[in-house]
């Protein structure tokens, strides 16, 4: 804690929201925190929600990359440069998305999920900005087309892919421009990645239909069956 200047660990201490302090208290004892320690030792299942609270209350946190307890590559965050150290962030930088951008977004788009495209409860969907706010900044909430809809689950699997994305250290908004998780409608890759993602959601009595495919190729194998009737039947 010693290499810190005296006013940065003042304002560190100072902290008293549950998320950001656990996230702060936790790096000045062991010197940084996985992702892995905020799922199991806190019971945060959105890491990357929890260093965005630390962030936007203007303190530097760089996030790299550690091996888990089983051997995957996941995220670890640590103090940046405390001369980066700007308190007056809480106040002047990333805003709450408006509910007025969300009733715009819904009168345009309806109410639905732009990565499952499934209609839902408005009141479930969440506003995103297509490119993360850590690459691309904010954008002007007139402009609806720099943001998106989200369900809950999209949100958290958006969030931890680009958190484990090359370009989250990069920050090549162009590359993002191109992403499926900004762009899900008109992309080029998947995370840097050449791919291409189909969503099925079996709603009603569909789901029998969903039960009939588990049945006939088993759990590890439904992706496999769709795609073998496709390459048996698109020539």
């Amino acid at each position: 804690m010693n290499e810190f200047p005296e006013k940065f660990l003042n304002y560190l201490n100072s902290i008293k929201s549950k998320r950001p302090r656990t996230v702060i208290q936790h790096i000045l004892k062991h010197g940084y925190i996985t992702s892995e320690e905020l799922e199991n030792e806190y019971g945060y299942d959105h890491p990357p929600r929890c260093a965005r609270d630390v962030r936007e209350l203007g303190i530097p946190l760089i996030t790299y990359r550690v091996k888990s307890s089983t051997g995957k590559k996941i995220a670890a965050y640590k103090f940046g440069d405390p001369k980066d150290f700007n308190p007056m962030a809480k106040s002047s930088g990333r805003t709450v998305l408006s509910k007025a951008l969300k009733k715009a977004l819904i009168e345009k788009y309806g109410p639905k999920c732009f990565i499952y495209l499934e209609t839902m409860n408005p009141s479930v969907l969440q506003v995103d900005h297509r490119v993360p706010y850590e690459i691309g900044g904010e954008h002007d909430e007139k402009d609806i087309s720099s943001f998106m809809l989200l369900c809950p689950s999209a949100n958290r699997a958006k969030s931890w892919t680009c958190e484990h994305c090359s370009n989250w250290v990069g920050k090549d908004v162009s590359f993002c421009m191109h992403c499926f998780w900004a762009y899900p409608e008109n992309y080029d890759h998947v995370a840097g990645k050449q791919e291409k993602i189909v969503s099925i959601i079996f709603t009603g009595n569909e789901v029998e239909d969903y039960n009939k495919l588990i049945e006939l190729a088993g759990p590890e194998n439904a992706q496999k069956t769709i795609k073998d009737l496709i390459h048996k039947y698109v020539k």
